[in-house]
């Protein structure tokens, strides 16, 4: 495919693979007197991409029948898989400003942090992430050693991921603004969904929340350059999708819905609340919550709210039916890395979602988390 190219724009299935394209950008890069010549837009686009493949497919995926047939460097790519699969297909959008500061954020990070926030959403449904593919615009003054950087971080992610570039679209812009959709595969009727929680299910996630907003308050607060807080921003800067967990939960039918804790548990809570037409009772004292060092609680940051209402944790929301809940016990020691898996509560058939304080009181507990759009 060359979706890094002058082209239309095209969508064309048949049985046997999907062909699709994405529209390219023109004058990357250009000076203004310079994009009369269709020579120099050709050249200079050219050596943008160029630098794309070297990078992102320097390592070639581990994905077996689920290949790129066809990739960078025609009009469409086209992707074959098994007729005994469907596809999970979702983009994120992650832009300067709203999303990153790009003299605060490394470049390296912002690669990486790209993929890897794009692929949670397959985690989320329990698919296997197989190709991705990028848009990217960008100002003329990042594309040199900026670019590198981030080209970097998101081959990085790619290898980590085993997830596979198939094309995408480049263009010059005032800010760094990046697109990027994820092709992941499950068996027919194992995909997750945020609608199926039922009352009595209980509530679990995984890992610890609030450590991504304590890194994004360290650089708020311009503290990112004290090399004792230089581990903290970890999980802000390279956020871990959880797809191993959501793979096991999918293929052994544990969970009955799921989402990704993207904008926050208080508000993506309500979300899967929403769609399954039920309420929720959180135990605050079993929310696995962020340690903050002392000398950081002084300055009034509070591991609950953060853990309620911090974003960018990437940490998976998940029901489980009590007839289900041994066999999760018995299957979570086997992922990798050690992820903690916790119940923080239980659906309940009102609509309500009531926090309980460790001394049993019940108040609501509205969303709290990230906002999308502010007026």
């Amino acid at each position: 495919m060359l979706p890094f190219s002058v082209g239309d724009t095209g969508l064309d299935s048949s049985t046997s693979g999907i062909y699709t394209l994405c529209d390219a950008g023109l004058g990357f890069g250009i000076p203004p007197a310079d994009r009369a010549s269709p020579g120099n837009i050709v050249d200079k686009e050219q050596t943008i991409i160029d630098r794309i493949r070297r990078a992102l497919l320097a390592h070639p995926s581990r994905t077996g029948s689920y290949r790129l047939k066809l990739g960078i460097g025609d009009d469409a790519a086209i992707l074959h898989a098994p007729a005994n699969r469907d596809w999970a297909v979702s983009c994120d959008s992650f832009i300067e400003g709203a999303h990153f500061l790009v003299d605060r954020h490394p470049a390296e990070s912002v690669g990486y942090k790209a993929l890897a926030r794009a692929t949670s959403d397959l985690a989320a449904m329990g698919a296997t992430p197989r190709f991705f593919f990028l848009s990217l615009a960008i100002p003329a003054a990042r594309t040199g050693a900026w670019l590198t950087r981030f080209l970097n971080g998101l081959a990085r992610a790619s290898r980590k991921i085993d997830i596979v570039l198939a094309g995408g679209d480049t263009t010059e812009h005032s800010i760094v603004s990046i697109n990027i959709t994820v092709i992941g595969e499950t068996r027919p009727g194992r995909a997750i969904l945020r609608s199926g929680a039922c009352p009595e299910d209980s509530i679990y996630v995984s890992g610890t929340l609030g450590e991504a907003q304590l890194g994004l308050e360290l650089i708020r607060r311009k503290l990112d350059k004290n090399s004792q807080w230089e581990k903290l921003l970890g999980p802000h800067l390279y956020p871990q999708p959880r797809i191993e967990l959501g793979q096991l939960l999918a293929s052994r039918r544990l969970a009955s819905s799921m989402i990704d804790i993207s904008d926050g548990l208080s508000t993506d809570l309500a979300r899967l609340c929403a769609a399954s037409r039920v309420g929720a009772r959180l135990l605050a004292g079993q929310i696995p919550r962020v340690a903050i060092p002392a000398a950081l609680l002084e300055r009034g940051l509070d591991p609950l709210q953060m853990a309620l209402n911090g974003g960018d944790d990437y940490e998976l929301l998940f029901t489980v039916p009590k007839r289900q809940e041994m066999k999760l016990r018995f299957a979570a020691p086997r992922l990798r890395g050690g992820v903690k898996l916790s119940r923080i509560g239980e659906i309940t058939s009102g609509k309500r979602i009531l926090l309980v304080d460790e001394d049993d009181r019940e108040k609501p507990l509205k969303p709290g988390g990230w906002v999308h759009f502010r007026s």
